[in-house]
């Protein structure tokens, strides 16, 4: 072929392209326009017209001031009509500067999904847009799937990019304050009390705090250990995120591109430690949040906040938020005759290293990640290592299988695109597709998966075969993602041992059922952790639990228990989660509590 005839063929499927992006694009902008003037007239014939019946809309406080989803097209047309009257959205059009409008598949429908913006009476909104030829074959496309989500209040939008602050309270000012001045003098709350006092200084913590300082919400994060990052910093020593970099930035700030994939934990605690300094967080380490109490009369908390050196400190709130992580404390399980064992026991929480336990034997109770993570560490230190299994497990190869999660962050683009498109997903959405990925990564496991269940390993996908990550929704663990030890077990390196056949501890390790013992100079309890509320129970009282409910696992709505969101108590919040969960949650969270502020929204009834 000649360099003219490859140049024409180059045009031509240039031309191509460019034909159908724009045809792409133009049946997004088509659709959008008929939306807009349907939800002007408020008009749910209108409105349900341009959707699919089988439709899914997940709103995020942009209509419902709610983490709302709706099913069906005659009920989403009903709701947005109803809503409508109060959100008064308007101005729907595709920007310029975020991701174009493209064909991919999800859920093995083959649509035009199309990332758009819009206003409302309150602020600004964002949303995703996926649609499908209607039935018939005219070429109509309706919507499958829709989500609105609120972006930014009116008035009161982040302090990032050309609203940056000017700096001239500090800039040259000879004779006066200079930065390190005033935020000294702004984390010491001498003179005031905080808006939001945020219990717990890791990703939860640090990316609502960040949120809401760009929102100009004055908040203080206390951390129980004397520096930020130790909550990661002081767990076992080998530990690393499970999950690649690309999803697990912190809001504002990307990590830096010469990073590993899978971060070591004292990397992401010194980054924790950083970015609290960069983001001009006020937080007070050493310092323990012991009790609370709600006054309902002035609608604060009463904090009370115990220092490493015993001494306390009131402050008075107007939110407080828990961020101290999925679980709270250790849960220590009765084990018959573990009180008569001569060697060492602890809990997952408290073991460093394998390195001083070279040659002996060690009893790990628990087959989820810390408990295979422990018995590879203590393996790799020469110690002979045994897993004691209590319930089936589900186990996920960290790559390629856990990484099919990461999808959406894979298709690259700007994070904060990838982050809508996520949160976009209704409840029985994400169960359509964790049981799609699930059956994939059955699929690619399968040598592994069967040689496990081949030396008795109790194995699982879930109750509903969605797989490990609704194990962590629902309850927070149940599942191994694999780093190594499956192999080690099939190989008979690691030892696995099944609960049932023990029948007590002794003073030498674990007798079993047959008579015979199986040694251990070390137990290792990872046995998991007391739910949040626990915390709650113990910090805020019997009353306050009963009064909130569940927090974390699956609602009745099929969302998060009490998570990012109004709770049932006034003024009390929650955050939790993965890297990627706290960054995309904590801005809805922080612009909840902004609205609060401003008298736009009020407690939850």
């Amino acid at each position: 072929m000649s360099r003219g005839e490859a140049t024409v063929d180059d045009f031509d499927q240039a031309l191509r392209e460019f034909q159908l992006a724009e045809q792409t694009r133009r049946s997004a902008a088509d659709w959008l326009g008929a939306f807009e003037a349907a939800l002007a007239a408020r008009d749910p014939a209108r409105i349900g017209a341009l959707f699919h019946e089988d439709s899914h809309w997940r709103d995020i406080l942009a209509f419902t001031w709610h983490m709302t989803a709706v099913a069906g097209r005659d009920g989403i047309a009903e709701r947005l009509a109803a809503e409508q009257a109060r959100t008064a959205a308007h101005g729907f059009h595709l920007p310029r500067d975020r991701r174009p409008p493209r064909r991919v598949t999800r859920l093995g429908i083959d649509s035009i999904e199309a990332i758009y913006e819009f206003s409302t009476a309150d602020g600004r909104g964002a949303g995703i847009i996926r649609l499908s030829p209607a039935p018939g074959g005219d070429g109509t496309m309706k919507a499958w799937h829709i989500s609105t989500t609120l972006e930014a209040l009116k008035g009161h939008e982040e302090k990032i990019g050309p609203n940056r602050p000017t700096g001239a309270a500090y800039s040259r000012n000879f004779g006066g304050d200079n930065w390190a001045d005033m935020r000294r003098k702004a984390s010491a709350y001498d003179d005031r009390e905080p808006a939001v006092l945020v219990i717990g200084a890791a990703q939860a913590g640090l990316s609502v705090a960040a949120r809401l300082n760009q929102l100009g919400v004055d908040t203080l994060v206390v951390e129980r250990w004397p520096r930020i990052g130790d909550s990661w910093r002081r767990r076992y020593h080998s530990l690393a995120l499970h999950n690649s970099i690309h999803l697990n930035h912190l809001p504002y700030m990307e990590f830096p591109p010469t990073w590993p994939k899978y971060i070591p934990k004292d990397m992401l605690a010194n980054w924790f430690e950083f970015y609290a300094d960069a983001m001009e967080i006020n937080c007070w380490t050493g310092t323990e949040f012991v009790g609370g109490a709600w006054d309902e009369a002035a609608k604060r908390w009463t904090a009370r906040l115990k220092r490493s050196d015993g001494s306390e400190r009131i402050v008075r709130p107007r939110h407080l938020v828990f961020a101290n992580g999925v679980s709270s404390y250790p849960m220590i399980p009765d084990l018959p005759g573990i009180e008569d064992f001569k060697g060492t026991v602890i809990h997952s929480e408290g073991f460093d290293s394998g390195a001083a336990w070279k040659g002996k034997n060690a009893l790990i109770l628990g087959t989820g990640s810390s408990a295979n993570d422990i018995a590879l560490d203590l393996h790799s230190h020469g110690a002979r290592a045994t897993l004691i299994q209590r319930g089936s497990t589900t186990v996920v190869s960290i790559d390629p299988s856990a990484r099919l999660n990461e999808a959406i962050w894979d298709e690259g683009g700007a994070l904060e695109d990838c982050d809508l498109i996520v949160a976009s997903a209704t409840p029985p959405l994400m169960i359509q597709a964790y049981k799609a990925v699930t059956k994939r990564m059955l699929e690619l496991d399968r040598e592994m998966i069967e040689g496990l269940k081949r030396i008795g390993f109790k194995h699982d996908v879930g109750e509903d075969e969605t797989g490990h990550q609704m194990k962590y929704f629902r309850r927070g663990g149940g599942y191994n993602l694999d780093a190594g030890s499956s192999a080690l077990l099939i190989k008979g390196e690691l030892g696995l041992l099944q609960y049932d056949r023990i029948e007590r501890f002794t003073a030498e390790g674990a007798l079993l059922k047959d008579g015979s013992t199986v040694p251990a100079d070390l137990i290792v309890l990872a046995t998991g952790y007391y739910p949040q509320q626990e915390l709650v129970r113990r910090t805020l009282g019997d009353d306050m639990l009963e009064r909130i409910g569940p927090v974390w696992g699956i609602g009745e709505d099929g969302e998060l228990n009490n998570m990012y969101k109004r709770t049932p108590q006034e003024g009390l919040w929650f955050i939790a989660g993965g890297l990627a969960q706290c960054r995309i949650n904590s801005k809805y969270l922080a612009l909840q509590i902004k609205a609060m502020e401003l008298g736009k929204l009020g407690p939850l009834r």
